[in-house]
């Protein structure tokens, strides 16, 4: 069992804490990549693709802005997505000399089959490897992880944006 069952919680120190929240939660991101390998996108595109998805269209200096990445890198990211008819592209609607990309259909179907992936498997992961009890104390921890992050809305634990 990871360190919570070493501490009593008044005995550990919060760096103790960050430590093994980060990287808890860092083996978990990288098992939810693994399950959520469909049609092969890299990180980098499954982030740009909820970016448009997230935003709607957007140029490729947007998307390498908010990636903290070169336009150049941007523009191999997004002529890849592009090739495989998830993004497509068409003229700014304000800006002649610029181009925007969307998400085709291809692309949204893309997006829900990794984000189906990545629910089942931890759907699947909770219901088969831990009991209620644990899954009532997950439930809890993650209001406290939302409050970390910033991101109290007051809601019900297991509501919409958890």
């Amino acid at each position: 069992m990871p360190s919570a069952g070493r501490h009593r919680p008044e005995q550990a120190a919060p760096e103790q804490i960050a430590d093994e929240v980060s990287a808890t939660l860092g083996a978990l991101i990288r098992r939810l990549r693994a399950a959520s390998s469909a049609g092969e996108l890299t990180p980098t595109q499954r982030s740009v693709l909820r970016r448009v998805q997230t935003g709607g269209p957007t140029t490729i200096a947007a998307l390498a802005r908010a990636e903290l990445v070169r336009p150049q890198s941007m523009r191999t990211t997004v002529g890849a997505l592009e090739e495989r008819g998830i993004l497509v592209r068409s003229p700014h609607p304000t800006d002649g000399r610029q181009v925007v990309f969307a998400l085709t259909d291809e692309g949204r179907t893309t997006l829900e089959a990794v984000h189906r992936a990545k629910h089942d498997w931890l759907a699947e992961a909770l219901g088969t490897r831990l009991d209620a009890a644990e899954r009532d104390t997950l439930l809890t921890a993650m209001g406290l992880l939302r409050r970390l992050v910033g991101e109290d809305t007051g809601s019900t634990p297991g509501g919409a944006g958890a």
